[in-house]
């Protein structure tokens, strides 16, 4: 099994395309002005957006790993995206800056390396 998109609804379309290509994400499919769908930068993953009349309530979390969080967190900040707060450690090993999209997703940028998967206290068998 492979996850392999995931779709978030959204209540101001137009805003949420632009936020989300600031991330840094391509925008592969636009229809109607209702639904849009990115790839992003590394594996094969994608993202849609679908235009909803209202807010998400308690929704998932969504994490996007990236290599130099620091570097990314900076450059993000110079196109405007605004953070809760910039990349701190975390006890769980992961580095993370929290933010919020225009529908109120929350997404977290983080770097983990190999303790995303096998952290010091992963099972065994």
């Amino acid at each position: 099994m492979n996850l392999n998109q995931v779709t978030l609804p959204v209540i101001d379309f137009d805003t949420s395309v632009t936020f989300y290509q600031r991330l840094g994400l391509t925008l592969i499919v636009s229809a109607r002005g209702e639904y849009a769908r990115f790839e992003l930068p590394e594996g094969h993953a994608t993202l849609s957006l679908h235009l909803s009349e209202t807010a998400p309530q308690n929704g998932p979390a969504l994490y996007f790993e990236v290599a130099d969080l620091d570097a990314r967190y900076q450059e993000l900040l110079a196109r405007g995206i605004a953070f809760e707060h910039p990349p701190m450690d975390q006890p769980w090993l992961w580095r993370e800056a929290w933010l919020v999209d225009p529908s109120g997703h929350r997404l977290c940028l983080y770097h983990a390396g190999k303790n995303r998967r096998f952290p010091p206290w992963r099972l065994t068998g």
